[in-house]
């Protein structure tokens, strides 16, 4: 997919206005709803009108402090879509990746801090961060998109190597990662799977073409999916844990384990004879490189696929948003609509 590269004034931009924000004042509080200086755009960097915006576990995490590097105020914000010299665009969120495909340089990060993000009427980012959104997606769909599916497309396809046919398990599935990866891997004709500790969840995710699913609250719930797939050649998971241990013994031969997250806290009491005796791999992976999101847009736009919302709010409703994320309540992205 092309990057919009159209060239703005040789000087500094300032829309000369006030905009409104939602900008985090201190560790634990609300996020303030309020007006703030617009951003202002140097040669390299554009000014997008922001339509809307998507949150991420990130954006929770930091509230709570949780996340290196907080400074404040900051307006948080990874994902989101709006206008950009007259046409509809999607953010890339990636900040100084580095030259190399591998992995992430010292100096990477990602849109919402420490630069202000895009939970705002206006954001600034590198011109090569603009890119075309797709035209089968609405805005807020678009907005859903470019974080977790950037997560998504590097574990499943630079990562585990995921080949038509293949079974695949998503571990989590209702965050927006795991969906992703979902929908991802149908599209690219693997066999999925998937697990929650939610059943309406996996209902859902069945109705969305995986297979079956199981609930890892459920004893055995590991043995009973292995008896219907017949064990998974990929997994992709974000808690790891205690579980972690389980994955890994429901894995075929060759398999390859992802993994973007620890929310399940430290890996504990893997077994290695079963990991090289498997010819197991496994793959520790976050976000991805400019190069992998324009591959993911591309992939998208293919196979026409749809991001799942789960709740739209108003940008001054923001806070019930973060409060419904952090009770792990969607099932899909979390979207703010901003500006008409």
């Amino acid at each position: 997919m092309d990057i919009i590269l159209n060239s703005i004034p040789k000087k500094n931009v300032s829309l000369g206005k006030k905009m409104n924000a939602l900008v985090l004042q201190e560790k634990g509080k609300a996020l303030d709803y309020k007006k703030v200086d617009t951003p202002v755009a140097t040669e390299s960097e554009g000014i997008v009108a922001v339509k809307a915006a998507a949150l991420n576990h990130r954006d929770v995490w930091i509230t709570k402090g949780l996340y290196p590097g907080i400074a404040y105020p900051i307006i948080l914000g990874s994902d989101g879509c709006g206008i950009y010299e007259g046409q509809e665009v999607i953010l890339n969120p990636n900040i100084n990746w580095g030259e190399t495909e591998a992995y992430q340089s010292a100096q990477y990060h990602i849109l919402g801090l420490p630069t202000n993000g895009t939970f705002a009427e206006y954001v600034k980012v590198g011109k090569d961060k603009i890119h075309p959104k797709p035209a089968h997606l609405t805005m807020e769909e678009a907005a859903a998109l470019p974080l977790s599916g950037l997560t998504a497309y590097r574990a499943l396809f630079t990562k585990c190597q995921l080949k038509v046919g293949e079974k695949v398990l998503i571990s989590g599935v209702g965050g927006g990662v795991a969906l992703f990866a979902c929908q991802f891997a149908i599209a690219a004709g693997a066999e999925v799977y998937v697990s929650s500790s939610d059943n309406d969840k996996i209902a859902k995710a069945v109705s969305m073409g995986a297979v079956a699913g199981g609930n890892y609250r459920m004893a055995d719930w590991t043995k009973a999916l292995v008896a219907k797939a017949g064990g998974f050649d990929v997994v992709i998971d974000s808690a790891g844990g205690d579980g972690f241990k389980d994955l890994v013994k429901m894995c075929n031969p060759g398999g390859r384990i992802a993994f973007y997250g620890g929310t399940r806290g430290k890996i504990t009491d893997l077994n290695p004879q079963i990991i090289f005796w498997k010819q197991l791999s496994l793959y520790g992976t976050t976000m991805g490189s400019d190069h992998e999101f324009s591959e993911m847009l591309a992939f998208v736009e293919q196979h026409k696929i749809v991001p799942v919302v789960d709740t739209v709010y108003k940008l001054s409703e923001g806070n019930a948003a973060f409060e419904k994320m952090d009770r792990g309540l969607q099932f899909g992205k979390l979207v703010l609509s901003i500006g008409d």
